[in-house]
């Protein structure tokens, strides 16, 4: 069966600057509608670009082919062959008249749900059923803005001289400390899967890579049932060596603004799709340090924050808020955290060991990245290892790359379905990924 007789378009190709009136094209897709008005027909064929009308009209076409039209079962696959006629009321600004309709596909009915949005369904059931549910228009315009976001991702990366890494996702052990893996067997021992490529990308600057990044899966075996956490997540990682964490904060601000704009730029039918508008980020965002942040919590809640807590959901709001009441941004930066709430990695200043050369990205409703600079000096590193209450035994494969002459570096990660969650305002990060992973959901 040749391609060529399925499908010559999609539906967005057909416009008056590459197509004739009258041209004979081919269209594929999935019977979207059917509108049987009596003497005339109306179906509605939709693929991934958009949706066409397949105008019918009884007395000018074969009987057969208009009963067969007036009896397409919703959800089915077809191909049509016909002319094409520009008509402004149309879907696109025109309409096909078949010649040919050939059903590829029956589907099954009743469907699993609506895909034409006139019948809401509940977030699990669309999970439930998501081959359904991906053919919904707002469902496929959220994975055509994630695909561009990290495309432009990874143009940004290869313009500012970084190299594209993959480290391993299987690992003997924990990349952080804590329990918050997922034990697998491998062969005859225990094994787990990566909870970050944190410390293999360390490794990449004793190797002499100097800037590096990687988009790839990170486990967490942590029990959440938010509206914002996942056990499986995509992660966008970066570390560059002779670099400190005010550089990668540069480096980090800058590439969020060249994602929206981009998206801006190539995504506009989608966003239009969604009933959303999306501004460019103004840089540099404002940096906020850890006890600036205690000050602002504390003048606006009832519940104190503590020297040394982390930052919770409310306080998260609450300054959140407060930075885009002041500067009508919703991204910023909370800097000079105290060392041992970060990971042992983060390098301490050396004039005030208890603050560390670390920072978060922050958007005004969430955590977005965490960063810093790293320590790559061999002892101070065994040290934290130590002092949190871990054995640098366990960590061998990794401290031996600082015996050999590893460069001052920093980086970051973060996670990439917040980061299109926030640009895109969704309520539940399940929207921005395909088959999501968390405490109740292994399939589909």
């Amino acid at each position: 069966m040749s391609l060529a007789k399925l499908r010559t378009h999609y539906t967005a190709d057909v416009k008056p600057e590459n197509v004739d009136n009258g041209q004979k094209i081919t269209l594929a897709g999935w019977v979207h509608e059917v509108r049987d008005l009596g003497g005339i027909c109306f179906v509605v064929l939709r693929d991934r670009e958009g949706k066409a009308q397949v105008t019918l009209v009884k007395k000018k076409i074969d009987k057969e082919l208009f009963d067969a039209a007036r009896r397409l079962i919703r959800e089915s696959v077809i191909s049509v062959t016909g002319t094409v006629k520009f008509e402004e009321k149309a879907p696109n600004g025109y309409e096909l008249l078949p010649e040919e309709i050939t059903v590829l596909n029956v589907a099954n009915s009743p469907l699993p749900m609506d895909t034409t949005g006139k019948v809401e369904a509940e977030l699990d059931t669309r999970l439930d059923s998501r081959f359904i549910d991906l053919r919904r228009a707002e469902t496929t315009a959220v994975f055509k803005i994630r695909h561009q976001a990290l495309q432009a991702i990874r143009e940004y990366f290869v313009k500012n001289g970084f190299i594209e890494t993959a480290t391993p996702k299987v690992v003997a052990t924990a990349t952080e400390g804590g329990t918050a893996l997922f034990p697998i067997t491998y062969f005859d021992r225990e094994a787990f899967l990566n909870q970050s490529p944190q410390l293999f990308k360390q490794i990449l600057m004793s190797g002499g890579f100097d800037r590096v990044f990687e988009i790839g899966p990170i486990f967490r075996a942590e029990e959440h049932d938010t509206r914002r956490h996942l056990n499986e997540a995509t992660s966008i990682d970066v570390e560059v060596s002779f670099a400190d964490h005010f550089d990668v904060m540069e480096i980090l601000e800058n590439l969020v603004a060249y994602v929206y704009a981009q998206v801006i730029e190539k995504c506009q039918l989608s966003l239009e799709t969604l009933g959303i508008e999306v501004k460019v980020p103004k840089t540099p965002f404002l940096k906020l340090t850890y006890d600036e942040v205690i000050e602002i919590i504390n003048a606006r809640s009832e519940e104190k924050m503590h020297w040394g807590d982390d930052l919770g959901t409310l306080g998260e709001h609450i300054v959140g808020n407060y930075v885009y009441e002041t500067t009508g941004e919703s991204h910023y930066f909370i800097i000079d955290w105290p060392t041992e709430i970060k990971p042992f990695y983060a390098m301490p200043y050396e004039d005030r060991p208890e603050f560390s050369k670390s920072f978060d990205m922050m958007h005004r409703t969430m955590e977005l990245s965490s960063g810093a600079q790293r320590i790559h000096i061999p002892d101070l590193l065994k040290s934290r290892i130590e002092s949190q209450g871990l054995n640098p035994e366990g960590f061998e494969f990794y401290l031996k790359a600082f015996e050999y002459g590893m460069p001052p570096h920093a980086g970051w990660g973060m996670g990439c379905e917040r980061f299109i969650m926030t640009m895109l305002g969704t309520d539940n990060i399940r929207d921005t990924v395909l088959f999501p992973r968390d405490r109740r959901r292994l399939s589909p």
